[in-house]
């Protein structure tokens, strides 16, 4: 059977962004690569993708120009399911999916589809949250910067016991494997 993982990056006090958003203070730090924990090895792993609405906006304001032309394709090649209750723009050859179905409906059928492989909840926190009140997270693996930013959007907005299974350096920041203790 696949895993669930939430992986992500956060301030040292534990932000996914600014109130706004931004995920400015994120991309001036350099993240460490090849270690087992790194990205490289995280996303060979990945079936599939979940996001909600504001990830998935973000990314598509990043890779577009003001006109709305993509300046970069898409960067995955897996499915990626975006959990929303509003229109978003499209990506043309994306293999994105919008939805408002619950979680645990999307994630029936996406472990259905990706078998062995792992379901990246990609972000943000609060997406994260609804697969945990479901049961659904296996795992926290979380990239934590060395900057505060002292308010913004949590990286986890709810309780959740968690036990540490694995912690190494990555470049500026330090990488940690969360187990969730159910």
């Amino acid at each position: 059977m696949g895993r669930t993982i939430y992986y992500t990056a956060t301030s040292l006090d534990g932000f996914l962004a600014t109130e706004d958003h931004s995920l400015d203070w994120l991309l001036s730090r350099t993240a460490g690569s090849g270690g087992p924990l790194d990205y490289e090895t995280f996303i060979a792993d990945v079936g599939a993708l979940c996001m909600g609405a504001n990830t998935y906006r973000w990314m598509y304001r990043e890779l577009h120009d003001d006109g709305g032309a993509a300046t970069q394709p898409w960067p995955y090649t897996q499915p990626c399911v975006v959990f929303t209750h509003r229109e978003l723009p499209t990506w043309p050859g994306a293999d994105v999916q919008f939805t408002a179905d619950p979680v645990e409906a999307v994630h029936a059928r996406l472990a259905a589809r990706v078998g062995d492989g792992v379901i990246w909840v990609v972000g943000g926190g609060d997406l994260a949250g609804q697969f945990l009140d479901h049961g659904l997270l296996d795992e926290v693996v979380v990239n934590i910067a060395p900057v505060t930013l002292g308010s913004g959007r949590p990286l986890l907005p709810r309780r959740v016991d968690l036990r540490c299974r694995e912690t190494v350096p990555s470049g500026e920041f330090v990488a940690a494997r969360y187990e969730v203790v159910r």
